[in-house]
């Protein structure tokens, strides 16, 4: 059976709750405003990088781009500046030429190995890069960063053996 004392207590506990909730949604509210007052958010548009500008138009790629403090770097292979494979056979100097194009892209952006936080590579012969991988200790001598590695029947041309991809953020 209702009292009329249960009956305002129920009314006065769902006013107070109505209170409080429309308290807190005035309080967001400006702390919203004050916050879109004093901040001006811009896009952040792409910085795109060429690392070998006529081979890369050629075939529909751009080395890297950058979008904030985020740069992702497409697989580098061991070729010389006209897009020919380098090194063909020897899977260590094709990964030594990969780090060397990485780096001169990491450089171009202010960064160095230590700011890559993943780093995938393909391989098209597993066995030669588990056996050759221990160059990369030269690479990443603060610690390796996340990645994959996949054994693939083919890259791009029939004699590249490694391809590596990285992602970067620039602190």
């Amino acid at each position: 059976m209702k009292t009329p004392t249960n009956r305002l207590t129920l009314l006065l506990a769902f006013c107070a709750l109505t209170f409080g909730f429309q308290s807190c949604q005035q309080k967001q509210k400006e702390v919203t405003e004050e916050l879109e007052e004093g901040v001006t958010i811009e896009p952040k548009k792409p910085e795109y990088f060429l690392l070998r500008p006529e081979v890369e138009k050629a075939y529909g790629y751009s080395h890297a781009v950058k979008i904030g403090n985020s740069i992702k770097i497409s697989g580098a292979v061991s070729m010389d500046d006209e897009g020919n494979p380098t090194a063909v056979g020897d899977i260590e100097q094709q990964m030594k030429n990969c780090y060397a194009d990485l780096e001169k892209i990491l450089t171009h952006f202010g960064c160095t190995f230590d700011d890559v936080v993943k780093e995938d590579i393909f391989t098209t012969d597993m066995a030669q890069m588990l056996e050759k991988s221990a160059y990369r200790a030269e690479i990443y001598k603060n610690g390796f960063p996340t990645g994959t590695w996949l054994e693939v029947k083919g890259l791009a041309l029939p004699e590249f053996m490694v391809e590596i991809e990285l992602e970067v953020h620039k602190s």
